[in-house]
């Protein structure tokens, strides 16, 4: 069904707030879904904050002209669903690689972080990325690993002393 002009505004003016916000975009192929496999992918973009949207690549230009996203103008081709991370930039990247594993016709196109445009083949990498939450975990293991290190190694003559008499003790008592 064709869009009159407010339409058109109002899509470009909610692709334009969303890529605004967002940390990263994931461009996919998605013909040959079947409405079920797609309503399924929204449920799930909108637990994960994954702002999800089928548009026309003209209208996307248009709204993400003056955002990081802009590299992605030319690269814009054919059926395209646009899955724009909020809060984790690898949020879009792990719903599109999951729903891919179960349908084959979902196929990532564009991989945009931080203004660089990247190819589909590179969703995989992003998708890797770690959560805040265990980013910060991963620090706060990096952060504690010499405090432990310093406590074992000054703990350590005691407990040498320690295991040092009660093997005398051993041997005294089994003489």
């Amino acid at each position: 069904m064709a869009l009159n002009l407010e339409q058109k505004k109002a899509v470009v003016a909610e692709i334009a707030d969303a890529a605004s916000k967002a940390l990263s975009l994931v461009a996919a192929e998605y013909r040959g879904m079947t409405v079920d496999v797609m309503t399924e992918m929204r449920v799930e973009a909108r637990k994960n904050d994954v702002f999800l949207k089928v548009a026309k690549n003209t209208l996307v230009k248009r709204a993400v002209k003056g955002t990081d996203f802009e590299c992605i103008t030319d690269a814009l081709t054919g059926p395209l669903l646009y899955a724009f991370s909020q809060e984790d930039p690898g949020a879009a990247a792990r719903l599109i690689k999951d729903f891919a594993k179960k349908n084959d016709k979902l196929q990532a196109r564009v991989v945009a972080l931080g203004g660089e445009l990247m190819d589909g083949s590179s969703l995989d990498r992003l998708a890797s990325m770690p959560t805040r939450d265990q980013a910060l975990a991963m620090l706060m293991g990096v952060m504690k690993a010499p405090i432990e290190k310093l406590v074992r190694t000054l703990a350590e003559p005691h407990a040498k002393l320690v295991r040092t008499v009660a093997a005398v003790r051993d041997q005294k008592q089994a003489a």
